[in-house]
Parts: structure tokens; C-alpha cells; sequence
């Protein structure tokens, strides 16, 4: 297995995929190209034709795939807002291109052409029927690990593009399965858990009436009177749940929940809404996120890993936005892993499993490794 990554931050997009290819190039060293991934900023939303035609050309991938994005990364470097362009690419593995079809009203299509155990998807949030496909996914290829992200290149639907071979689409789901290789995922949810676990008594959907026969706003209220100054400025600025995933369990701790989104509070019953919908008997737990918490996660969950290439999805709500400075995710996977080929983009979603079971995260890192 060889691996490539390279990154341009020229303005003209004839120039960044000269300056890419040419990197490609000399790092593969003559060697084949299976697989080829390009994260394209909006900024050469325009240009994505040219761009993917050149790049085949220049590169002659096997499965070429891509997404516009709002910011993309390049081993230790981060780009958001601005021109840039990213492109991995890896020899000596297999790779077969994956189409899922648009539409919620559209049979899904497409994983009668996955047999490996791991696939990149990228999707177009506005018109990629995501729950659906995760459920077909957990259907039709049970072992399947997806990872990959939501393009975060535009605000509205047809904004997009995503590449899949020569084809560019503005809707839909596009992604390759990969095997031949050692791989993994490494997601982080950049959470910790304030107050003690819960069990949900009485709940409709997503709507939580009740935990621990007591109404929600009471329990958070009383959870907020007793936290230090620190993490009642955090539960005021949003405040999450982590659902947990083993109820088996007799102690929780990071990793041992999915965390959803607190959606809203109605104050006159005290219910409040989250990302998903839980039954009676559920256990959850109040969470927190906020910079030192998200790089102590990360940090924790790459401990130990070495890879020689990665692919990195990270959500648009981190980047400057949560740390402050560009390049935080990037150096850290960089510098952890001791990826030598690592590219990436800012999605608004991102695909990842946690305990073997497929999720679309927001606030996430995540990241797969290669070797």
C-alpha cells in the first residue's frame, strides 16, 4: 500500500490541480492510483467540471470520488472559507465506486456493489434520504463500517457537487467500498457527561416526558444549581444527551454513549426534545462540549493509533469556530497517527461507527485509518 496527499490554496483552480497532481505524482512514484478522493471548497464550486476532468486526466485514477465542502484539510493544515483543494490517493487497495440513489421517495439503490467491510459516502444533506440509507445499510450489508460526511459546500439544495468517475451530481449519495488493507475508524464525539445517568419513564418519539419519574427541566435544572461556574456557562450556551449504547453496563464513561442534541424544552411540562428517538427503559446522561473537552477526546481516542494514511471528516462546527486557530483536528491526527497521507473536509454530518453500529454524528471527528 502507498499513499498520497496534497494540498493548494492557488485561487485558480488550473493551477491548484497542477500544483496537486504534480505532488500526487511524486509521491506515488510511478505507482498505480486505485483510489482517488478530492475535497473541493466552494470557493471552485464553478470550476468542479474542469477540475475533476483534469485530475482524471492527469492521474488516471481506478475510482475517482469528491465533495464541495466549506473548508477542507491537508495533513497538519486546515483550510476554511478560501480557495483550496485537497486530494488523497492510495494504491494497493481494492476499491469499488458506490451510488445511492437521491430522493426519500426513491428506492435505495447501491449495496448490491459493496463487498468489502468499509465505505466512504458522501452525501448531499438536502436531497440524501440519510436515516433511510443507514437503515438500508443495516439491512442489506450488516458488517458494513460507513464513514464520510454531508458535502457543506452550499446552503441549499443543488448547491453541491459530488464526483463519482467521470460523473458530476448536485444531489444524492456517492462513495466507494474499500477492502485489501487493514482499516479502521476512530470516531470522537468531544463530549463529557455532567450530572448522573438517567432512565427515561415516560417519553413519545423523541419527546422525554419524564426521567426518573421526574420531568426533564426539573432534572437539568437541579443538575445546573449543582455544577461548578464552568459547566453552567457550557449547559447555557447548548446542552446534550449521551445515550447509552450498552445497557449492560454498570459504569459509564466517555465512548460509552451517542450523543444527540438537546432540540428544545417546552417550560410548561418540562419535556424536552433530542436527536433521536429512545424507549422507556433507556439510560442517558446530560453532556457538555467545548474546546478542551473536544481536544481531550481526540487525544484519547487516537492514543496508541499509527497509521500511514487517513481520511479525516470533521464537523463545520469545529475548525476556528470551536478551537480559535486553524489546523487543531488536522495537526492532532497528523501528529498522532504519523499519517504521512491525510485529507479531509469540514462536513455537516459526519458518518461514523460507534460500537459497530453506524451513526450520522454532528460535532464529530472522524477519522479512518489506513495500515
Amino acid at each position: 500500500m502507498l499513499a498520497a496527499s496534497a494540498l493548494s490554496e492557488h485561487p485558480l483552480a488550473a493551477h491548484a490541480v497542477g500544483e496537486v497532481a504534480g505532488t500526487i505524482l511524486e509521491q506515488m512514484n510511478g505507482r498505480p492510483i486505485d483510489l482517488l478522493v478530492a475535497f473541493i471548497d466552494s470557493v471552485h464550486t464553478g470550476a468542479v467540471d474542469d477540475i475533476g476532468s483534469a485530475l482524471r486526466e492527469l492521474l488516471s485514477p481506478s475510482t475517482f470520488i469528491g465533495s464541495t465542502a466549506c473548508g477542507v484539510l491537508e495533513r497538519g493544515s486546515e483550510v476554511e472559507d478560501r480557495s483550496a483543494l485537497s486530494v488523497w490517493a492510495i494504491g494497493g487497495v481494492s476499491a469499488t465506486p458506490v451510488r445511492i440513489q437521491a430522493g426519500r421517495d426513491a428506492p435505495l439503490g447501491g449495496w448490491d456493489a459493496i463487498g468489502a467491510d468499509h465505505a466512504v459516502l458522501l452525501a448531499d444533506p438536502f436531497t440524501a434520504p440519510v436515516l433511510d440509507m443507514l437503515s438500508a445499510a443495516a439491512e442489506h450489508a450488516p458488517n458494513l463500517a460507513i464513514h464520510g460526511g454531508l458535502a457543506s459546500g452550499a446552503r441549499g439544495p443543488g448547491g453541491n457537487r459530488l464526483l463519482l468517475d467521470d460523473e458530476i451530481l448536485s444531489d444524492g449519495t456517492v462513495g466507494v467500498s474499500i477492502g485489501g488493507v487493514p482499516i479502521r475508524s476512530v470516531v470522537s464525539q468531544g463530549c463529557r457527561p455532567v450530572g448522573s445517568p438517567l432512565t427515561v419513564t415516560a417519553v413519545t418519539g423523541n419527546v422525554i416526558t419524564e426521567l426518573a419519574s421526574q420531568r426533564p427541566m426539573d432534572v437539568l435544572q437541579r443538575i445546573a444549581s449543582d455544577a461548578d461556574e464552568v459547566d453552567r456557562a457550557l449547559m447555557a450556551n447548548g446542552i446534550h444527551v449521551g445515550i447509552v449504547i450498552d445497557e449492560g453496563q454498570l459504569d459509564f464513561d466517555r465512548g460509552d454513549f451517542l450523543i444527540r442534541a438537546v432540540m428544545g424544552a417546552d417550560q410548561a411540562t418540562g419535556a424536552i426534545a433530542i436527536g433521536a428517538e429512545v424507549d422507556i427503559g433507556t439510560t442517558l446522561q446530560f453532556h457538555v462540549r467545548d474546546a478542551s473537552t473536544a481536544t481531550d477526546d481526540l487525544i484519547s481516542s487516537l492514543q496508541g493509533e499509527h497509521a500511514t494514511a487517513a481520511l479525516a471528516f470533521t464537523c463545520n462546527g469545529r475548525g476556528e469556530h470551536l478551537f480559535g486557530r486553524p489546523g487543531h483536528d488536522a495537526e492532532l491526527i497528523h501528529e498522532l497517527t504519523g499519517s504521512r497521507a491525510t485529507s479531509g473536509m469540514f462536513c455537516a454530518g459526519e458518518f461514523g461507527p460507534v460500537r459497530a453500529e453506524n451513526h450520522l454524528h454532528g460535532f464529530t471527528a472522524s477519522t479512518l485509518l489506513f495500515g
